[in-house]
């Protein structure tokens, strides 16, 4: 119509994401959060537990034990990340399938390989996540928490003397005790050594004790207001001697060096040092981000949940599938450390395998191929091809089936 004024029409600018990728990721990230806040605080949990059973039995200082957890806790973060992606994922289709969304979808036009993007768009910052803490943050973590133990054993053993704890020294011939300590001054209070020279045994108690260290460097518990009792056990003979000041030298211990090791090295060390079990250290920490891509390819097909049939046999499924991806990769890494296997198929060969299996599932899913469905058939109408011959030759005229025969 002339008379009125004609606009052309807009088109709306093609969302990036659209409600079936904003919905999803949504809910992978929030999966993958609670997943992975319970796996840290179990793995917390347990290094906590070990850490204090080494202080209580004096292996490490008391001092130490949260520097050694906040490390202990970096290296684990890369396996950690790699299940609670896998789970994430998971869990989330699992859910889509029981509660019938994905009968929805698969009527809507979005067939399964639609969810691929958006797993791959919340599962690559994850797995570069994982590439960054496997290649750098793990070794460093490992390097610092193996210097801070050698630290902490160059100590002397009045350093590592604990309030109300026997401690024995390095060198096994003394053992001290100190009842409390005051804090901000170089003071102990209620002091017990007691020490064997020359076959004799000597004990001595304090009120207090402090620490001096003289201009050459020489270091000395100095025990004041105390006794001395020294002897032979078994005898009566003991020299019972007070004293005002009494300075015991502390022996210094010799800062270990820690010892080169193929899981503190640097990545670019371990290529530039390409051994077989340098190869080995290297290939693991390749293959955590790709095992943790192809885990996540993975969990798509096996989300598949029959709401008539049970609920958890694809979570089994997953669980087995998944540790025997594991345990295969450490094995291959182990051949390959031992010259068993090519640092090639150490490397590409288990991936390749585990890739090849999830474009089965894929393909399983995607199609009506059921091997249970074509033996069900088969034993159901086993005469199904002499049925229809005579069936249509009962329905040819006399004539034809007489000049037929």
């Amino acid at each position: 119509m002339p008379d009125y004024p004609q606009t052309h029409r807009i088109k709306s600018k093609p969302t990036r994401f659209g409600l079936f990728h904003r919905a999803l990721i949504s809910e992978f990230a929030g999966n993958g959060l609670l997943v992975f806040a319970v796996l840290l605080g179990i793995v917390v949990v347990s290094q906590l537990i070990r850490l204090l059973s080494d202080a209580v039995g004096g292996i490490i200082a008391v001092d130490g034990v949260l520097a050694l957890l906040g490390f202990s806790a970096v290296n684990y973060l890369p396996v950690l990340l790699s299940i609670s992606l896998f789970i994430s994922i998971l869990l989330t289709l699992s859910r889509c399938y029981r509660d019938s969304e994905m009968a929805v979808w698969f009527c809507a036009g979005t067939g399964l390989t639609r969810w691929i993007r958006p797993v791959l768009w919340y599962a690559v910052p994850v797995v570069a996540l994982i590439a960054l803490l496997s290649m750098v943050l793990s070794p460093w973590a490992l390097l610092k928490a193996d210097e801070f133990k050698k630290k902490l054993e160059s100590r002397d053993d009045v350093a590592t003397a604990t309030p109300g704890t026997f401690r024995e020294s390095k060198q096994a011939d003394r053992v001290y005790f100190v009842e409390n300590m005051y804090p901000g001054t170089n003071r102990v209070g209620n002091v017990f050594v007691q020490s064997e020279q020359n076959g004799k045994l000597g004990t001595m108690v304090a009120r207090q004790g402090l620490q001096e260290t003289l201009p050459n460097g020489d270091r000395f518990l100095v025990l004041l207001n105390g006794t001395r009792y020294e002897g032979v056990p078994g005898q009566r003979n003991y020299n019972i001697v007070e004293f005002e000041r009494y300075a015991i030298r502390i022996d210094s211990v010799p800062a270990k060096l820690a010892q080169p090791w193929a899981r503190t090295m640097s990545t670019a060390e371990l290529w530039r040092n390409r051994t077989t079990w340098n190869l080995s250290e290297l290939e693991w920490r390749v293959g955590l981000p790709i095992s943790a891509l192809i885990l996540a390819l993975l969990a798509i097909p096996l989300g598949y949940v029959n709401p008539r049939a049970g609920r958890s046999l694809n979570l089994v499924l997953a669980i087995v599938l998944y540790m025997l991806y594991s345990n295969m990769i450490s094995v291959t890494n182990a051949w390959v450390g031992q010259g068993k296997l090519s640092p090639g198929i150490g490397l590409w060969g288990i991936h390749a395998v585990m890739l090849a299996i999830t474009a089965l599932m894929f393909y399983r899913r995607m199609t009506l191929f059921s091997l249970r469905r074509i033996l069900a058939k088969k034993h159901s109408y086993p005469n199904l091809p002499a049925e229809r011959e005579e069936t249509a030759t009962s329905s040819l005229p006399k004539e034809k089936v007489e000049a037929r025969k």
